[in-house]
């Protein structure tokens, strides 16, 4: 199924325009002239810097504007510079919970049932190169529906065939039966067209669970701890997993090799999931004090995704909204509440990283959440190193990813303005460079 699904995105990739075409390919020598430079976000930032590139990894960063021919070792090497002086430049960003395949609206519900597995793939190429556009060289998808769509879409990128991002696939969502992980609102049959989620239920069940993503090659694995907002079920927002399921789940994963993130909302299912030892929380809406202390105990992180409580309770609060009656109730009583809360994170020492929940928003659109993020109480200087050096720690990937240190993949992005005094300037990402490629410069 991944070799027909691999053959059909490489068909369309022939046949149409892509959207961010590659602007040349990873040389044997790259030199960027940064004006200003940060190469680690937290440290200080420098003026006129050469990051010097060999095949796609950073290989040296120096002050001045290096010449490019006083570095090649043979005369047959290439070399291609790219001039930078009048820019910020800055490590590309990392969006740590996004849902790549699929984007929220009033027919969703509909296509997902309607939507091929090969069409979802399509689709999950658009969404990929607007982010892609926006500065996210890497992102992790955190549940996709359908059997090899995701994880198509990752080879395919990983394989050159198409530009984008770098994902790391989360594959189906591990939930309970009835749980936040499994669609709601269809026939019973329907159901096994959509394979949205490994349902599982009990100890034995949820290690089987668990085996089954990571036989589907996913990197990471994340769960339902509690209910959500989206579920079309009045379930509301508390524990769905009991503890042992969830030991059995996460002590699985880190026994395979695999980091693990929790969906979760409601107190009792952060504070179950933190106690068994989960990496890290996606939302933690309700989190309290014993929240936080288990936070800074096992040093998980908190992924905020405070774009994706804005976005729902503005759709919630809209007189024409196409939320059915049972998710406008969570959506108006989670959303506002996710500021509030990161900001008492923030000041109780919680480490963050940073996630939007793209789909519930649209794509292309993730830099909002730095904004977001700066009201909680952030300075932007964290609000970066959330989507850098964090964001790269919290994939368990700091040392190819985060910053532009020796040995790393040379990914950067570029700016006009100066994102530590004007944090919206990284909504107008003006250069991209993946492993040495560049994939957007305007």
């Amino acid at each position: 199924m991944l070799k027909k699904s691999l053959n059909i995105v490489q068909f369309f990739v022939a046949s149409i325009i892509v959207i961010l075409p590659v602007l040349c390919t990873a040389d044997d020598i790259v030199i960027v002239h940064a004006g200003r430079l940060m190469a680690v976000p937290g440290d200080s930032v420098k003026s006129e810097q050469s990051i010097i590139i060999r095949n796609g990894k950073i290989a040296a960063v120096k002050p001045g504007y290096i010449d490019g021919k006083a570095i090649a070792d043979d005369v047959k090497d290439t070399l291609v510079l790219h001039d930078l002086k009048d820019m910020f430049v800055l490590p590309g960003l990392i969006d740590g919970h996004v849902h790549v395949t699929d984007e929220l609206g009033p027919n969703t519900k509909l296509g997902i049932v309607e939507r091929s597995d090969a069409a979802t793939a399509m689709f999950g190429i658009r969404n990929a190169q607007l982010m892609l556009g926006a500065g996210f060289t890497t992102i992790r998808d955190l549940g996709a529906r359908g059997d090899d769509a995701v994880f198509a879409l990752r080879d395919a990128i990983n394989m050159g065939i198409i530009d984008g991002p770098r994902i790391f696939v989360a594959g189906h969502t591990i939930s309970p039966t009835g749980g936040h992980g499994q669609r709601h609102g269809y026939r019973d049959d329907v159901f096994d067209i959509i394979k949205y989620s490994s349902i599982c239920d009990g100890v034995a069940d949820c290690r089987r669970a668990v085996r089954e993503q990571v036989r589907r090659s996913a990197d990471q694995i994340k769960l339902v701890a509690t209910g959500g907002v989206l579920s079309e079920t009045a379930a509301g927002t508390g524990q769905q997993f009991f503890d042992d399921e969830l030991k059995a789940i996460i002590e699985t994963s880190h026994a395979l090799g695999r980091k693990v993130t929790a969906h979760a909302h409601g107190t009792d299912g952060i504070n179950a999931a933190l106690r068994a030892g989960v990496d890290s929380i996606e939302h933690a809406t309700f989190a309290d004090k014993d929240s936080f202390r288990l936070f800074r105990q096992t040093g998980a992180y908190l992924v905020p995704t405070i774009l994706a409580g804005v976005s729902v309770a503005e759709i919630g609060s809209d007189s024409d909204s196409f939320f059915p009656a049972s998710v406008r109730h969570k959506a108006l009583q989670v959303g506002p509440k996710m500021i509030e809360n990161v900001r008492r994170a923030h000041k109780a020492g919680v480490k963050i990283a940073f996630g939007t929940d793209s789909y519930v928003s649209n794509h292309g659109l993730n830099a909002r959440e730095f904004e977001l993020l700066v009201t909680a109480g952030l300075t932007p200087l964290e609000a970066i190193k959330t989507a850098t050096v964090n964001g790269a720690d919290n994939l368990g990937k700091s040392e190819l990813l985060g910053s532009l240190e020796v040995g790393k993949y040379a990914d950067l992005i570029a700016v006009d303005e100066d994102p530590t005094v004007n944090i919206s300037a990284l909504r107008n990402v003006g250069f991209v460079m993946k492993e040495g490629q560049v994939l957007k410069k305007l």
